[in-house]
């Protein structure tokens, strides 16, 4: 049986967020113009990500476990894009916990989403819920080892450097300078593409974006990064915490999405209702997990029940999909695959 996501081995303990003490502000001027975009690709723009053709994008997309079911790959984009999804959070390895997605196959999978009309958000699942800073370290000499293949991929491609990195919800410092001194790295390898952080906590620790996003940000040469919080039972369990971490993020200048949500999750009920909600009338993205695959006690996250997508779980597969504020009645196409 094919080994079940890491993110649900380990129950996350739930924890309620304090009240966040005051971070720094993003230096960057949410009227930018797109014009300014690094290299003919994405580029943050305050607390708004910009297509390569100077276009808001929100995402509104699904995430899909390929490492560990890579065989999967043909059937499962072109369902994940019949649902109208504009973006898809693909699951790779570094070779650290599992076997090590290769250039060519991350190659591929590009060319793949491109096909498919989604916008690719690349991520590698090996660090996840680890305090030790080699874990990220190796999915950042990952991703150096893939400059080649990224090169002018930065109007279809994020790099997700890794998933849910640091699974501490306090000393969120040292979550706050391993990404100030990852982001450098991966520039001067030369990787011009949007990049993706995920908080602390398991993904769901708020505060370590609210309080230390601004010092990542300012420490990307190419003021070119955003940040993601996961919305489970802990960061997802009600309204308030909802609105406090994408309204907070908003009014600090931060470019949030919610990388990962669900409707249920073994820390406890998720008020999956509100996050969209929040999001649609925010303009925040929002990625569900996941598509198909989740064994171990929570395959009711499954949004599918096959791969093809013929059938959607009612509990959450309909409710993202085709639900209020889902992804169907939500979900703009980028406009970088306009006219094609």
């Amino acid at each position: 049986m094919k080994k079940l996501l890491s993110l649900f081995l380990v129950f996350v303990i739930a924890v309620t967020a304090t009240a966040c003490s005051e971070g720094g502000t993003i230096s960057v001027d949410d009227t930018q113009s797109a014009v300014q975009t690094a290299d003919g690709g994405f580029k943050v723009s305050g607390t708004k990500l910009m297509d390569a053709n100077g276009n808001q994008f929100v995402f509104r997309g699904i995430n899909h476990a390929h490492s560990w079911f890579k065989d999967e790959l043909d059937t499962a984009l072109p369902a994940i894009a019949a649902t109208g999804a504009n973006s898809v959070r693909v699951v790779l390895s570094d070779g650290g916990q599992w076997t090590k997605d290769n250039a060519e196959s991350v190659a591929e999978i590009i060319d793949k989403c491109k096909q498919n009309k989604l916008i690719a958000i690349l991520e590698v699942h090996d660090a996840t819920g680890m305090d030790e800073t080699a874990p990220l370290d190796k999915a950042v000499d990952y991703w150096i080892e893939l400059a080649d293949t990224l090169k002018d991929t930065q109007a279809y491609v994020i790099v997700n450097i890794a998933n849910e990195w640091y699974g501490s919800w306090d000393k969120l410092e040292v979550w706050r300078d391993a990404y100030v001194e990852a982001l450098p790295k991966l520039r001067e390898a030369g990787i011009k593409n949007t990049i993706l952080v995920d908080s602390a906590g398991w993904g769901q620790c708020a505060d370590s974006v609210l309080n230390y996003a601004s010092d990542v940000f300012n420490a990307d040469p190419d003021a070119n990064a955003m940040f993601s919080v996961h919305m489970y039972g802990s960061a997802g369990k009600n309204e308030a915490m909802i609105s406090r971490t994408i309204n907070g993020a908003i009014n600090k200048n931060i470019c949030l999405i919610i990388g990962e949500f669900g409707y249920n999750h073994s820390d406890g009920d998720v008020d999956e209702a509100s996050i969209m909600r929040i999001c649609n009338e925010t303009g925040t993205g929002y990625l569900g997990w996941s598509w198909k695959g989740n064994g171990g006690g929570v395959e009711y996250l499954d949004l599918a029940k096959e791969w093809d997508g013929s059938v959607l779980s009612s509990d959450w597969g309909e409710v993202l999909i085709n639900g209020e504020n889902g992804i169907k009645q939500t979900s703009k196409l980028c406009s970088v695959f306009d006219g094609q």
